[in-house]
């Protein structure tokens, strides 16, 4: 059976920047073995499926590893190869998910995710956790992902991670988000995921669904710019609606191609 795949780089303008994600047209679903084999042979952090129902379009998300509750850049990905490489007439596409349906508005080369709102609320942190960070926390809270937070963007520049440790817990589907406020930008972040073949997500936009409206509250606005301050980087433009989120940015496509399986 002959596909076709898509890498492209999302929250992002360059080349190499942003967070990779491939993206996979389907007619009909392969069995979930052959989804998460696909994802381990692409060797990124998220493979993005999707089958175009006509009003609405299927879509799943794959590590390497894991079936995926929610994934922003793939989202974004997805959204990308549709209206700019296969020619998806419609400014609006409406994505059915496992986080319900999620919609996305293209728009001046921009694309507008909205997601829902998870806001952290205070907790503390596993002892496998703490002991792994070079710099521990002013404060510590959790939705899906833990969330800890920081005296200054330089502290999150500095974070490592001693994975050995870090690996000891496994918080399927979530991951570690470390943030700060931001110097030329509402805040900054990075994300790291224990047990995971990528331990750093260059951009992760589902950890926004809980940034959003941390820093809204916290800020006092509700329209905000971040950064994600990985080695490959990114940007975020956001914004806080009560129970939803919007996440949008840019991407770039890096490959078309195709890929054969039995």
């Amino acid at each position: 059976m002959k596909l076709e795949l898509y890498q492209i780089d999302a929250f992002t303008e360059e080349i190499f920047h942003g967070n990779p994600a491939c993206v996979v047209p389907l007619k009909n679903w392969l069995p979930d073995e052959v989804l998460l084999k696909i994802a381990r042979e692409n060797a990124v952090a998220e493979t993005a499926f999707f089958i175009d129902n006509g009003n609405t379009i299927h879509l799943r998300w794959f590590t390497p590893e894991i079936e995926m509750d929610l994934c922003g850049h793939a989202t974004l990905a997805t959204a990308h190869c549709l209206a700019s490489i296969l020619n998806y007439e419609k400014s609006r596409i409406v994505f059915d998910t496992k986080s319900g349906e999620l919609t996305v508005d293209v728009k001046d080369g921009f694309y507008y995710m909205d997601f829902p709102s998870r806001m952290p609320e205070k907790s503390t942190l596993p002892d496998n956790i703490a002991q792994s960070l070079n710099i521990q926390p002013k404060e510590v809270f959790k939705s899906r992902d833990y969330v800890l937070v920081y005296e200054s963007e330089e502290d999150i520049k500095k974070i490592k991670i001693e994975r050995s440790v870090f690996d000891l817990i496994n918080l399927d589907p979530g991951g570690v988000v470390v943030t700060a406020a931001g110097t030329d930008s509402d805040f900054v972040s990075r994300y790291f995921t224990p047990q995971s073949s990528i331990l750093e997500d260059p951009v992760t936009g589902s950890a926004h669904c809980s940034l959003i409206p941390f820093w809204s509250s916290r800020l006092g606005k509700d329209k905000l710019f971040a950064r994600q301050i990985s080695e490959r980087g990114g940007q975020l433009y956001c914004e806080n609606k009560d129970e939803r989120v919007i996440v949008a940015g840019k991407a770039r496509t890096y490959s078309m191609g195709y890929f054969w399986i039995e």
